[in-house]
């Protein structure tokens, strides 16, 4: 098979993140006899430096020619310290997702029995938990309609959804609820906002629909204590936008690190596969930012883009041996260097 791959980088660790997936890509291509060819595009920071763009018009052309874009991560200091800036790294992040139409964004979140004594809670707690997140990624207050007022001292951000934005990512989840073990939690502030209330609505007259997975409701306050408390609960979590954001990032601390977690953004056109952490530009250069997040995403890549399940397989074994191994960076309570680990697993994929 050949794999077209669009290749951002991006910003901050991102591009020694996405070196070491590209190591593992080529690894099972060549094992599994695929071909792969890589374009490169930049996205954030460095795109605003180049093109005065954080997602320039040549970098979209690369993507919807592309089969699936690989990426790392934007932002930099020197914007995030910047109020008045009229163009941001994350902007690039956020039109990349509108322009290619990536309505879900799907975080999976899994423990390895190796670490859970990194994780911060109890590991009773932790110790088996499984679960997926998806999140709606083009609606909601990022892309609702914002701004300033009153010589501005006043600002607004609109929480807009429409019925078609909530009705085609409930039908992802309730999919995937089915694969899967037929338990969807929507998420929402449904006793405060009207926005919510829409959702829980379209949630209620869609449910019966999938008799055979058990539906419940849960209150975005609620359901961050419930992560905390109890994620063994969950199987398929659904929500919205900025809620999806906030609690994934949360969930990250039930497998014991950030550096573990990856995801996929997907709807009409190509796919962005990408870790959860951000740029990290204190670790910017040094080798020393964890790569199995970005890895993952790789696998995840192989499944979802390509429909290849058994690559998508072998790159989750590779990972979980260098796990077992305590071949790792030192957030994972190692000593190996981003590229060393991104080494071992291409060579374990080899072997």
């Amino acid at each position: 098979m050949r794999l077209k791959i669009a290749k951002l980088p991006g910003d901050g660790i991102g591009p020694e993140v996405v070196e070491q997936a590209v190591k593992v890509v080529d690894a099972v291509c060549k094992r599994f006899g695929h071909e792969v060819e890589y374009t490169f595009a930049k996205v954030g920071a460095c795109a605003i430096d180049e093109f005065g763009k954080a997602y320039p018009e040549s970098t979209h052309k690369i993507c919807m020619e592309s089969d699936a874009v690989l990426f790392g991560a934007v932002g930099d200091p020197k914007y995030d310290n910047d109020p008045t800036a009229k163009e941001r790294p994350e902007t690039g992040l956020l039109a990349m997702r509108k322009q290619l139409g990536l309505f879900a964004n799907l975080r999976p979140v899994e423990t390895y029995s190796s670490l859970v004594h990194k994780s911060p809670l109890k590991e009773d707690l932790v110790d088996g938990a499984d679960f997926l997140c998806v999140r709606e990624l083009t609606g909601g207050m990022y892309f609702g309609e914002k701004g300033r007022r009153d010589s501005g001292d006043t600002a607004f951000d609109t929480n807009l959804y429409h019925r078609y934005e909530i009705e085609r990512i409930l039908k992802l989840a309730y999919e995937y609820a089915m694969r899967r073990g037929r338990h969807l939690t929507i998420v929402d502030k449904a006793n405060v906002l009207e926005s919510s209330r829409l959702w829980r609505q379209i949630g209620q007259e869609m449910a019966p629909e999938y008799p055979e997975v058990t539906t419940d409701y849960m209150y975005v306050d609620n359901a961050a204590m419930k992560l905390i408390t109890g994620p063994k609960f969950f199987d398929v979590l659904v929500t919205e936008n900025t809620f999806g954001d906030i609690l994934t990032d949360e969930a990250s601390c039930i497998s014991g690190s950030m550096g573990l977690l990856a995801s996929a953004s997907i709807g009409e056109h190509t796919g962005v596969f990408e870790p959860i952490h951000g740029s990290y530009p204190q670790a910017a250069g040094k080798n020393i930012a964890n790569p199995l997040a970005t890895i993952l995403s790789a696998a995840m890549m192989f499944e979802y883009a390509f429909g290849l399940m058994e690559e998508g397989r072998v790159i989750r074994e590779a990972v979980t041996a260098s796990i077992v191994a305590g071949y790792t960076t030192e957030d994972l309570g190692g000593s190996q260097s981003t590229s060393e680990v991104g080494d071992w697993v291409a060579n374990y994929i080899a072997r």
